[in-house]
């Protein structure tokens, strides 16, 4: 790639006057290497993946690494510093969701381990309700627990999901007093869209089922009141909160929870172990969320999650939702004039979203396209079905069991017909130069083409640097 080609790659328009500068996160002075040999600061826009940490979460975590001990009934010094921090920890994530009295907060290991716990803890008989439109950590583990599960086709409409909703809890056989559960995003991984949670809720509710809302891309974004929305439970993954440590979060009512066999069985768990005459051993389980913390905790990654919530809620949660919502104006904007760029939407362009966005480009395969933003520009983006197959395959008007990231991978060699998309997304740490950036990228790809040659490598479409 030229000097001048690099050069309008990296234009960036004057930014509104009251442009809001980003929240410091880790790698935000990270340079990497083009396929020219040049390097170019690196513009993460896969925050929907993964977010980088924020500076403030890595300081914490990093004071406290000298003092990390073991967790519950540690009679040193360093281990009651533990605990006390860990429990502290489970207070500021009942304080950032705004808890009910009575609710819980069970650390966890990400959204899917959330949700498959909550799988194994739903009473005997319980039939799930899941729109066909989840990523798959909500829509699988029901099926693989053994529950009844009704998937209910992709909405396209608020008012479209909560009738079908409503049509489906009115007609299912078993009646309002049978255990029933809704599983819903409160925002898209694929669309960014947010989904009406209240509504939903309501909905259930009226019918005597229950909700728990998979808030995975919603809490990094947007304020979200446990309170307010009456969902039962909410679940989500700190790497999407600015907190890549190796957790998650369950949080909501604990009476089924308590009445469930624990998640894993083990130290932590267990109240009390004892022999019995035939040999067997006898346990009494603990209620709350330590039954199904067993083993030894994840005390920096529940230290990291609460860090990132206080400091979120330090930086005003409404004003860093109106930051992303000029960043999100500035996108849609930027790629609405583009004549080749689809955006993938289901409730239409209007639509309220969070910093999430998927599209195609018309004579481009999504692979090809995500490898040249990579090695020409330095560009992090995603490509594939973003393990949401069944949504991803409605929005591109394909049924084709083209299989992404989460299987074995998609031939991607430039010039075939995409059967995935291209996700780009942000969030509070993104400076609005990686936005211009990126547009500035799409517009030179589309109008100029790659300037380099591409294979296929693994399935995946790479710059080709062979000689």
């Amino acid at each position: 790639m030229s000097s001048t080609n690099a050069a309008a790659a990296t234009t960036v328009t004057a930014a509104p006057a009251a442009f809001a500068e980003p929240l410091a996160v880790l790698g935000s002075e990270v340079e990497v290497p083009l396929v020219s040999g040049e390097k170019v600061g690196y513009a993460a826009l896969d925050y929907a993946a993964s977010a980088p940490a924020l500076r403030r979460v890595w300081d914490d975590v990093a004071a406290y690494a000298p003092y990390y001990g073991s967790v519950h009934r540690g009679a040193g010094y360093l281990s009651q510093l533990s605990t006390e921090l860990y429990e502290q920890s489970r207070q500021a994530v009942a304080d950032f969701l705004d808890l009910r009295e009575g609710d819980q907060v069970v650390f966890t290991r990400a959204t899917t381990d959330s949700l498959n716990l909550l799988a194994g803890a739903v009473p005997a008989g319980t039939r799930v309700f899941a729109f066909e439109t989840e990523h798959h950590a909500s829509l699988l583990p029901w099926q693989q627990a053994g529950l009844a599960v009704t998937y209910l086709r992709a909405p396209r409409s608020h008012a479209e999901a909560v009738a079908a909703l409503d049509a489906a809890l009115a007609a299912d056989p078993a009646g309002p007093d049978a255990p029933r559960l809704l599983c819903v995003t409160g925002a898209s991984n694929v669309t960014g869209e947010l989904w009406p949670i209240a509504e939903l809720t309501g909905t259930a509710h009226r019918h005597g089922a229950r909700v728990v809302v998979d808030a995975a891309q919603l809490a990094p974004h947007h304020r979200v009141s446990v309170r307010e929305l009456d969902v039962d439970w909410i679940a989500f993954s700190g790497h999407k909160l600015y907190a890549p440590f190796g957790a998650g979060v369950l949080a909501g009512r604990a009476d089924w929870l308590d009445a469930a066999e624990p998640y894993l069985a083990g130290g932590g768990a267990s109240r009390t172990v004892a022999r019995q005459a035939d040999g067997s051993v006898a346990v009494e389980w603990h209620r709350g969320p330590a039954r199904h913390e067993a083993g030894s905790p994840n005390v920096i990654g529940a230290y990291a999650i609460a860090s990132a919530c206080r400091a979120l809620t330090e930086a005003g949660l409404d004003a860093l939702r109106e930051r992303e919502e000029l960043l999100i104006e500035r996108l849609t904007e930027g790629l609405a004039a583009v004549p080749e760029v689809r955006v993938l939407s289901l409730f239409g362009a209007d639509a309220a979203r969070v910093g999430v966005l998927s599209f195609v480009v018309r004579g481009w395969n999504s692979s090809h396209f995500s490898a040249a933003l990579s090695a020409e520009y330095g560009i992090g983006v995603r490509d594939g079905l973003f393990c949401a197959h069944p949504l991803v395959r409605t929005l591109l008007g394909s049924e084709d069991t083209a299989p992404s990231e989460c299987g074995a991978p998609e031939p991607s060699l430039p010039g075939e017909r995409s059967l995935n998309a291209i996700r780009v997304s942000f969030g509070a740490g993104t400076p609005l130069e990686h936005v211009d950036r990126f547009l500035a990228a799409v517009r030179e790809l589309v109008t100029d083409g790659a300037r380099w040659n591409y294979r296929n490598e693994g399935g995946r479409c790479v710059a080709d640097t062979r000689r």
